[in-house]
């Protein structure tokens, strides 16, 4: 890369993405899409290319955007940013960050990068990031911010209205402000616009939202994001053991608590590990790793249905035409299981369905499994009148029913148990609620077929 590369001036086609102008070495270009395009859109392009290109596209940017993309970023590819900048632009760029992605950045960084943005942080930037690494992994003091205007209760609006103007610039937000006694314990929230439209001369304590929804900076972050997902809350206050108020979790923050979770919970169904960074930038080794001890485990896992089938041989040998029909019975089985797994962790994760729930789950899934069953044994005793005769069909049709329903209880009700036992639901996964059903539907293929056969 030149500087009389760089400096080739050149328009962009209508419609390129930045890695293609990158690529050509389009400077004046390269400044024009970052000057025309919001920080979201530009933190998402430079996630997709490599650390020289990401790197040399963002000094591009002047400070305060900068910062505003660099915010955008995931941990991991904030790592290979700061990895490419001198010392200066090092610093300017953590010091002016909001300390909890600060600090969430610096939980998953080298300690080498850890131990040089501490250093390079003022005294009360490097206090509260210090804080905030305090807390659990997972927890809500883990994502919230600790830059929050609070009021106590009894001061009149106007002076409430200077005291948000004076510290207003230093918060990650003013729409929730959290409402305290002296002790910082805390009392309520009163929302800006409140304040905004109250008479100059009535009191913070008028206005005071009773009862105030909030979480422990402990909690869950996850089950605070969806507490505010249900409660329709933009900011959600945080309170140590002794209910004093010690930040706020944000609607942005609260987001990205449920936009990872789900992205976990979609890799564990689809029966891999859930990675870090932008799917575009993870190399093809590394994908590779996150996907293979799964599919090792379901390897092992489907020796059970090898197991079965050699179990079975004898009846094969007196019926060979049963053998036709294995793919179609294990594959409406495994999908049917699959349906329902997938099903049920999704509406734990969105709390439409408890614990407590279980044994309506079983009676729920059993009844819709026996229902695609009897739709699919239509079908499938056609095909086998078709193919091999009336007796096999038979047993097809009825192998199906009662695969179908076996596959919906144990997809329905697996998650639930997961949870009662305090694991991931979404470690039982779609993958492995299929091979188990594969296993299982073949010998509830073999034993009817020897019923209904007399063999």
């Amino acid at each position: 890369m030149t500087q009389t590369d760089l400096l080739s001036d050149v328009r962009r086609p209508e419609g390129d993405s930045l890695r293609d102008i990158v690529d050509r070495r389009h400077l004046t270009a390269t400044v024009e899409w970052l000057d025309n395009h919001p920080p979201h859109l530009i933190a998402d392009e430079l996630a997709r290319m490599d650390a020289v290109d990401a790197g040399m596209a963002f000094r591009l940017l002047d400070k305060d955007r900068a910062l505003a993309v660099f915010e955008e970023f995931e941990p991991v590819d904030q790592q290979r940013i700061l990895a490419g900048l001198r010392d200066q632009s090092f610093r300017e760029l953590i010091e002016g960050m909001d300390p909890d992605d600060r600090a969430r950045m610096l939980r998953e960084a080298p300690a080498k990068v850890a131990k040089k943005v501490l250093a390079g942080l003022s005294p009360r930037e490097r206090r509260v990031t210090a804080a905030l690494l305090g807390y659990p992994e997972g927890s809500v003091g883990y994502y919230m911010t600790p830059e929050v205007v609070a009021l106590p209760r009894n001061l009149p609006i106007a002076e409430a209205l200077q005291t948000v103007r004076a510290k207003g610039a230093t918060a990650e937000t003013v729409y929730t402000l959290p409402v305290v006694d002296a002790g910082r314990r805390l009392i309520g929230v009163v929302e800006l616009r409140d304040i905004v439209l109250a008479r100059p001369d009535a009191m913070i304590a008028e206005l005071v939202a009773a009862e105030p929804v909030s979480v422990r900076a402990t909690d869950s972050a996850e089950k605070a994001a969806r507490l505010m997902q249900g409660a329709n809350l933009i900011n959600l206050p945080v309170v140590d053991s002794e209910d004093r108020l010690v930040g706020l979790l944000t609607i942005d923050d609260a987001v990205e608590v449920i936009e990872a979770a789900d992205s976990e919970d979609m890799a564990r169904q689809a029966g891999t590990a859930p990675w870090q960074g932008h799917y575009m930038a993870a190399g093809v080794f590394q994908l590779a790793r996150y996907r293979a001890l799964w599919l090792l485990l379901l390897l092992v896992a489907a020796t059970l249905t090898v197991t079965v089938t050699n179990f079975f041989e004898p009846t094969l040998e007196q019926a060979a035409h049963l053998a036709l029909f294995i793919p179609l019975l294990i594959g409406s089985g495994g999908n049917v299981g699959a349906q329902a797994a997938t099903t049920c962790v999704r509406a734990l994760a969105v709390g439409e369905v408890r614990v407590s729930d279980l044994f309506r789950v079983i009676w729920r899934e059993c009844r819709v499994g026996l229902l695609l069953g009897c739709m699919l044994a239509v079908v499938g005793m056609v095909i086998g009148s078709l193919f091999v005769g009336t007796k096999i069909a038979v047993v097809v049709g009825v192998a199906l029913i009662i695969i179908c329903g076996w596959a919906a209880t144990i997809g329905g009700t697996m998650p639930l148990m997961a949870k009662r036992l305090r694991i991931d639901p979404a470690v039982i996964s779609a993958p492995m609620v299929t091979t188990l059903v594969d296993a299982t539907g073949l010998i509830i293929y073999f034993t009817t077929a020897k019923l209904v056969l007399g063999i």
